[in-house]
């Protein structure tokens, strides 16, 4: 999943047989982006087999429609913004089938550090679930993936006006939630 080798973009892009000079810059230009892609699908779904199948999806997606993209656009946004329509669409599909429940919820990414921290980890996460689907993707992509405002209205084809608020209100939200938790308890030092 790592690595995009000329050969395995042929056999994406089959039935032409694409030019081993577009199938070197595929692979120059899309991989960099692979573990940011990875980092944000497993934000969104908190499934390591669900958030590789999502990037691989994106990857398969941006491979077969490579002739589409514009030349002078940002392949980090557009990436993105096609790993986001995914996750948009899957979110649909699932509220038609219906919640599916897995028999173990212990996804957290392992922490070397004390309890207290996978415990506030823990509360992040869940109060990120807590979250619509609209103001957890603008914080995950202005505060984990770190891109510029502009940079996520295009993602995700709203005005930049609607990011900043979005962002807002999940950050308000996200604070609520975690304050919450937090009410009645203090450190003893």
């Amino acid at each position: 999943m790592n690595r995009l080798s000329p050969a395995s973009i042929g056999r994406l892009l089959q039935p032409s047989r694409p030019d081993p000079e577009v199938m070197n810059e595929i692979a120059t230009l899309i991989e960099p982006h692979i573990p940011a892609l990875r980092r944000f699908a497993w934000a969104l779904l908190r499934d390591e087999e669900g958030s590789d199948d999502l990037v691989q999806d994106c990857l398969e997606r941006a491979i077969g429609r490579w002739h589409l993209r514009r030349r002078d656009g940002n392949v980090r946004a557009w990436l993105f913004a096609i790993l986001h329509n995914l996750f948009v669409s899957g979110l649909r599909a699932r509220r038609r089938r219906g919640e599916q429940v897995a028999f173990e919820d212990d996804d957290l990414p392992s922490t070397e550090s004390d309890p207290e921290e996978r415990l506030m980890l823990r509360d992040v996460l869940a109060g990120l679930d807590a979250l619509p689907a609209e103001q957890r993707s603008v914080l995950l992509l202005v505060g984990v993936e770190e891109l510029e405002y502009q940079e996520v209205a295009r993602i995700l084809d709203v005005p930049v006006g609607t990011v900043m608020s979005r962002l807002s209100r999940g950050r308000e939200r996200l604070r609520q939630y975690l304050g919450a938790g937090q009410v009645g308890l203090r450190r003893v030092k």
